[in-house]
């Protein structure tokens, strides 16, 4: 019994031992797992401290997750390290960081392998699935990250640097049909000083005296440069761009060769072509791509067509030993240079029709009339776009600004009243509509008519006092008053048909900036008087150069207009059928008229040599019936032996001797020696 009673009670205490060394092995594991756990949380947050620095670029934090250990064995402080991300992420301007597949693998207790990837911005664009692998060690009871030069960038070691090539693309050049030069990048000179050369005291002055002559630049101007935060004893300050040829051996001027935009026909062809400037902070941040001191088009067609002259830059990013030697490449962008783009400009048509208007206020537009090419588009007076495109300086840009003739406007592609060069339009809508006939008669007595007394003191005036007039001698004499009674005659219903059929409304496909061709004010007269005056070329007519040029095309290709273009492409020639064929020829042989008849407007052109077509025009510009008002004159003239060309032309501010016609005699006989030499 006492035997039974004891077994029990020795079986009681094995379990009971049994319990508590399973209790305590669970506790043990516990445990175990809680310090397991710990250790794990506090690597990740290491990792993820460091990977939130490079992601921030927060780099002055990297003491506080680097192991001090892991730099200062390769060679590294502290300092040297954080200078380091900061001259080379920061300093190439590489943004947008952002790390992912980040992966632990434990190697034992204290340590861990720790690989992610990163992806990056740089100026050469995408820089993708970069490869980091390093560890996690726990030291003094923390866990950091063990650094070395292949954190920066993967393959980097030692005192390995990071450099940045840029490569500039090179700007495309602009040229005529021909291949001359429009635009064209050229080696200038680049007149600077070093403040060391300028000697001291008086002979300093002396130096700079001598520098403000030769450059005509202000001493004033000159201090301020050499005043500039910047300016440094040795550095060269910029002063001025020169023609190579010009760079003279002058005491304390320093120069360096320098690429830029030259504009060989300067003045004559500024306002088409335009020129160029350094980008803008507004230009920075319309275009987020541009970089601080690229040069972009800034007026002309350097401005519409920037995207494609432009081109693209490129460059590498790689890392290069202490010596500079290339070790291995990161990032490589290909530069693209501008597209050279070639114009159906003739540079001896626009120079020869520029020179023609002798300075005068106005323009001459020069047409293929069978293709639509521009030979020419000159606006006068004009400035110097080397100028602009050089740093242009304060007291030439005010002479510009301040010019009453306003050398900065397009006249090309600033709207007119035509005049009566408009008369050769509404005499083809009226033949077509059968109201106008080339033998109708009209009999028209004095200088002055009104339709009725609801005109009030109104009325319509000529020049010439001619009795029985038809379209013939209406053309010759460029009589108004015939106009506006066949205008009236065919309702301004009829009348308005037939200038829908030109170009009014329309935007051309030209990289010109100019508003579409005007009708009206409103899409209705709303008055008999302004009917009558739309009809020889006045009213609120609105017609800029170049779209008269195009809309008096009609008469060289059977009826149709022919779309004015710049771009020498090859591509079919865009038309549009404006009157019948008929009239296109009945017009012809009529505006020849205008030419060869003794009184015809434009018999100052006459040479038996030439079948030259012709119609002058003058607009008035007054504020009320009777006053003598402002004139604008104008020339629609053309070849109507070979079609080679049509000229029209634009002279503002009439005065004895200044016509437009006066003004392109001489060179309408030059055009027809040069396209006959051709």
């Amino acid at each position: 019994m006492k035997s039974r009673v004891k077994s029990k009670k020795v079986r009681i205490r094995s379990y009971f031992i049994m319990l508590l060394i399973i209790l305590a092995g669970i506790g043990g594991t516990g445990l175990f797992l809680i310090i397991h756990n710990n250790d794990s949380r506090q690597m990740q947050e290491a990792a993820n401290n460091f990977i939130h620095v490079l992601e921030n670029k927060e780099y002055e934090k990297l003491g506080d997750v680097l192991e001090k250990q892991s730099y200062t064995s390769a060679g590294y402080t502290l300092k040297e390290v954080i200078d380091k991300y900061d001259a080379i992420f920061n300093g190439i301007n590489i943004d947008n960081i952002q790390a992912s597949k980040i992966k632990f693998e434990k190697i034992d207790d204290n340590e861990q392998e720790l690989s992610f990837r990163l992806n990056a911005t740089t100026p050469l664009g995408a820089l993708e699935n970069l490869e980091y692998h390093t560890k996690i060690v726990k030291t003094d009871g923390e866990y950091r990250v063990k650094w070395n030069p292949s954190l920066i960038f993967p393959g980097m070691e030692g005192k390995d640097k990071v450099a940045f090539r840029h490569w500039k693309a090179e700007r495309g050049e602009m040229k005529d049909h021909l291949g001359n030069g429009l635009a064209i990048n050229e080696v200038f000179k680049e007149a600077g000083i070093v403040p060391k050369d300028l000697s001291r005291g008086n002979e300093k002055e002396k130096r700079l005296q001598k520098i403000s002559q030769q450059f005509d630049i202000p001493v004033e101007e000159i201090h301020e440069k050499l005043n500039q935060d910047w300016v440094k004893e040795d550095l060269f300050v910029p002063l001025k761009i020169i023609e190579s040829n010009k760079a003279e051996v002058i005491p304390g001027i320093s120069y360096q060769t320098a690429k830029l935009r030259y504009y060989p026909l300067k003045e004559a062809a500024a306002h088409l072509i335009g020129y160029v400037g350094k980008a803008t902070k507004e230009d920075l941040e319309k275009t987020p791509h541009l970089a601080e001191g690229d040069m972009i088009g800034k007026a002309g067609l350097e401005k519409a067509l920037d995207k494609e002259l432009r081109g693209k830059d490129g460059g590498e990013i790689l890392t290069v030993d202490e010596n500079g030697e290339k070790k291995q490449e990161i990032q490589t962008l290909e530069k693209i240079d501008g597209k050279t783009i070639k114009l159906t400009i003739d540079n001896y048509i626009q120079m020869e029709a520029f020179k023609h208007l002798k300075g005068k206020p106005g323009s001459t537009v020069v047409m293929n009339p069978k293709e639509g090419g521009l030979y020419a588009a000159v606006s006068s007076p004009s400035f110097d776009p080397n100028k602009m495109a050089q740093g242009i300086s304060q007291k030439d840009y005010d002479q510009y600004a301040n010019d009453e003739n306003k050398p900065f406007i397009s006249r090309f592609a600033t709207g007119y009243a035509p005049g009566s060069t408009f008369k050769a339009i509404t005499s083809s809508i009226g033949l077509d509509a059968k109201v106008t006939y080339p033998n109708k008669l009209r009999k028209i007595n004095g200088l002055s008519w009104q339709k009725d007394k609801t005109w009030g003191g109104y009325s319509v005036t000529r020049v010439s006092d001619v009795q029985n007039v038809d379209m013939r001698k209406a053309l010759i004499y460029s009589d108004n008053i015939y106009f506006a009674q066949e205008a009236l005659e065919m309702g301004e219903k009829t009348f308005r048909n037939g200038l829908k059929q030109f170009i009014f409304g329309e935007q051309l496909d030209l990289p010109i900036a100019m508003k579409a061709a005007q009708i009206s004010n409103k899409s209705t007269f709303d008055s008999g008087i302004l009917l009558a005056d739309t009809a020889y070329g006045q009213g609120e007519l609105l017609i800029s150069p170049i779209q008269q040029a195009a809309m008096y095309s009609v008469f060289q290709n059977e009826g149709k207009v022919v779309y004015p273009r710049l771009l020498d492409e090859k591509r079919e020639r865009k038309t549009k059928p404006a009157i019948t064929s008929s009239t296109a020829n009945e017009m012809k042989d009529r505006l020849e008229e205008v030419v060869s008849d003794p009184n015809g407007t434009a018999h100052l052109l006459y040479n038996e040599q030439h079948q030259l077509a012709a119609k002058t025009g003058t607009a008035e510009l007054k504020m009320q019936q009777g006053e003598k008002g402002d004139e604008n004159t104008f020339l629609l003239a053309f070849d109507a032996g070979n079609d080679q060309f049509l000229l029209l032309s634009l002279v503002e501010h009439y005065t004895a001797g200044s016509s437009a016609t006066q003004l392109n005699q001489s060179f309408i006989e030059e055009l027809y020696e040069y396209f006959q030499m051709r």
